[in-house]
């Protein structure tokens, strides 16, 4: 089959067969299919969009493509969450180990930073020594021992997905519900999960801005993965501002220590980390009520177990064994330091939430084309949440830079993102509903 005229029955709005979707993705898998026709493929789905017969064919395509793990030596449940992508959104780094502390194997694979939202594996590779490419035995023995991983796509898992993801990332093709649908499950379901949830975002810095949108990517998502046999649910959370108080990949590894060891816990990024923990929990069967299933969650943070876990986990995929300890002696540090100031008087009314992962990305912590290097050090810390008071002259947020250019363009950016108005917001909750079959 000509991926050309797969290419162009999708451009004029027909239904493919999963014969010919199996084609094109094996085409994509082996190069045979160039760059230009996965993009003009992605671009035509994005436009015309895909039935559920279709999604379900491309997600088990791109699973096939690779090998499938096998879990059934462990002596336990397996699960995993996925986050649909959002700005300040560290929740992973805290969330493997918290499950993997109430007895569920966490083997959490993981992507790089995609549009202007942050990536989990760019995160971890802050951390020096820290390989997100174990070899599959080290891989294994880790979640065995540790109880969790986070590591990214080897070469033998779901290769299709993992050269579209970088392709959707530079084509603007990144906001379509079949194609999220497909590259999320796909990755999920090669890793032999029993159970997985998702954090499907909504706002103005999730790439489902609207709430029915992020509704229909979350029911997309919950009836693929089941119709494919994996116990699935999602939450959907709101991106209308930064999850965490810092956007970028070191300087969110330092809130994620800060959280598991309790020196400072945001009240938003607590109550999202520990309602993705608890549906964990209730997906995997392990609790038989959502009460108990938060209390777990929470005790396994407040004990200090899930930090414990986190710091194996560091230690045993190659970073430093004393990092939970002494993890701003590790992190590299940007050279620059420049604050953004409040204009006026007011509150924190609204965040423009993009342009502060935006803005990252200028500074160099995101990318531009697949194949560009970012500074881990870079980012912006201090983010003040809606509903903040500020007087003018008071600091919006920190940028670090590795230049003073990039830092006042950055500043002028997050000035910019920043709404203050003269009454003070209603607060909102950061959950906001769960979608399960």
């Amino acid at each position: 089959m000509l991926p050309q005229e797969i290419i162009r029955t999708k451009r004029d709005g027909g239904t493919l067969s999963a014969k010919e979707i199996c084609a094109f993705v094996e085409g994509l898998t082996s190069g045979a299919v160039t760059e230009g026709q996965v993009a003009a493929f992605a671009m035509a789905v994005f436009f015309k969009g895909m039935t559920g017969d279709e999604a379900v064919a491309l997600t088990l395509a791109m699973r096939d493509s690779g090998d499938v793990l096998d879990w059934s030596d462990l002596h336990g449940p397996v699960a995993d969450k996925h986050s649909t992508g959002g700005v300040g959104d560290n929740v992973s780094l805290m969330l493997a180990p918290i499950v993997a502390a109430c007895g569920i194997y966490v083997p959490m694979i993981s992507g790089r930073g995609l549009g202007h939202t942050g990536g989990t594996l760019d995160k971890m590779e802050s951390i020096p020594g820290y390989t997100v490419a174990p070899g599959n035995e080290l891989f294994r023995k880790t979640v065995r021992e540790t109880g969790c991983a986070i590591i990214g796509q080897t070469a033998n898992l779901a290769p299709a997905d993992k050269r579209f993801y970088a392709i959707r990332d530079v084509t603007a093709t990144v906001e379509s519900v079949p194609l999220i649908t497909a590259s999320i499950l796909s990755k999920k379901l090669s890793a032999g999960l029993d159970a997985l949830v998702l954090d499907v975002k909504s706002g103005n810095g999730a790439f489902m801005a609207k709430p029915r949108d992020a509704a229909a990517q979350a029911k997309s998502l919950v009836e693929v993965a089941n119709g494919a046999g994996m116990k699935t649910s999602a939450l959907i959370t709101g991106m209308n501002e930064p999850l965490a108080d810092a956007a970028g990949n070191a300087v969110e590894v330092d809130v994620a220590v800060e959280f598991l060891t309790g020196v400072r816990r945001e009240r938003r990024l607590q109550a999202v980390t520990v309602a993705l923990a608890a549906e964990m929990l209730m997906q995997a069967g392990t609790v038989g009520t959502h009460q108990e299933a938060t209390m777990r969650a929470v005790e396994a943070l407040e004990s200090g177990a899930a930090a414990e876990r986190f710091a194996r986990m560091v230690s045993a995929l190659g970073g430093p064994s004393d990092f939970l300890e002494h993890h701003e002696r590790y992190l590299e540090r940007a050279p620059v330091a420049k604050s953004a100031a409040a204009q006026r008087d007011g509150y924190v009314g609204a965040i423009d939430t993009r342009a502060i992962g935006l803005a990252v990305i200028a500074l160099g912590g995101g990318r531009t084309r697949p194949d560009q290097k970012i500074d881990h050090r870079v980012g912006i810390t201090g983010l003040l949440p809606v509903g903040s008071a500020v007087g003018r002259g008071d600091v919006l947020a920190h940028v670090h830079s590795r230049d003073d250019d990039a830092a006042k363009e950055a500043a002028r950016q997050i000035v910019n993102a920043y709404r203050i108005v003269e009454n003070k917001p209603k607060r909102v909750r950061p959950v906001i509903r769960r979608v399960a079959l």
